[in-house]
């Protein structure tokens, strides 16, 4: 089994640069969105991005989880080096949310407020939980879900892949079948566009025309940040195929700490 996995990204309408990366192919679904403020979200998104991309790419065939695993931890350290070379980095750090598959099984990794669905039989589950303040108020019962999409504290992110206080990525097995269709993506676009519409929207397109949808949805409702959204269905055939299509702030080699970084995870 593999992705047809297809992707966008958009820098939104009142940002000026693209902090979101993204990898759409056929083992491998990735978004990460940058977070830096005056430091450079772009950096750390691209850099995870990359690491984690070219290290799927490195390690074909081998346990899904376990591949992840050693790559998040290579993003911190990546991001890491970047700040120890430029100090003025300092505060970047990025979400993650990945989904890899070695043919036969699947693994998702996710830390941070992107998100990951599973469309499957037309209805719209999440994959993934946000590491964000409000989630965990909602996870003990102290906020109703429509509380929390309207608290102002709703983007206070807990954990993120980072240079100063690295967080434990959640890392676990999942389990698709042929037909199966996977959304990724940044808070751009659950931020702006509800659930239900999502839903709708994958129930009543293809993968190309739905990532278009749910993209002009965001900008619609103000693009307030930068959108990225890949989305793939899971179909037959060979997973060995090592392209895909990258998204955002990962296309300019400049935003990456080190891409000699994934030569050594390579031959280690």
């Amino acid at each position: 089994m593999r992705f047809s996995a297809t992707g966008r990204t958009h820098v939104g309408l009142v940002r000026t640069g693209n902090e979101d990366s993204g990898f759409a192919g056929p083992t491998l679904m990735l978004v990460a969105d940058g977070v830096g403020g005056s430091a450079a979200g772009e950096v750390a998104s691209a850099t995870t991005a990359y690491v984690v991309s070219a290290s799927a790419l490195a390690r074909v065939g081998l346990r899904p989880a376990g591949v992840l695993g050693r790559a998040v931890a290579e993003s911190q350290r990546q991001v890491r080096q970047g700040v120890r070379r430029d100090p003025a980095l300092r505060g970047m750090s990025t979400t993650l949310t990945a989904l890899l598959t070695d043919g036969q099984r699947f693994a998702l990794a996710h830390v941070g407020d992107s998100r990951a669905y599973l469309f499957r039989d037309g209805g719209l589950s999440r994959l993934s939980s946000d590491h964000t303040w409000v989630q965990m108020m909602r996870d003990e019962g102290r906020m109703t879900e429509a509380e929390a999409m309207v608290h102002p504290w709703r983007n206070v992110v807990l954990r993120t892949i980072n240079a100063d206080d690295p967080s434990d990525a959640d890392v676990m097995p999942v389990a698709l079948r042929l037909g199966d269709r996977v959304l990724l993506c940044s808070d751009g676009l659950t931020d702006q566009v509800s659930e239900g519409w999502i839903e709708q929207v994958l129930l009543t397109h293809p993968d190309d025309k739905a990532v278009d949808l749910l993209l002009d949805a965001a900008l619609a409702a103000g693009g307030r940040d930068n959108i990225t959204c890949v989305l793939g269905t899971v179909v037959d055939g060979l997973a060995v195929v090592a392209d895909g299509l990258l998204l955002g702030a990962v296309r300019d080699p400049a935003n990456i700490v080190d891409p000699a970084a994934v030569h050594h995870i390579a031959s280690a």
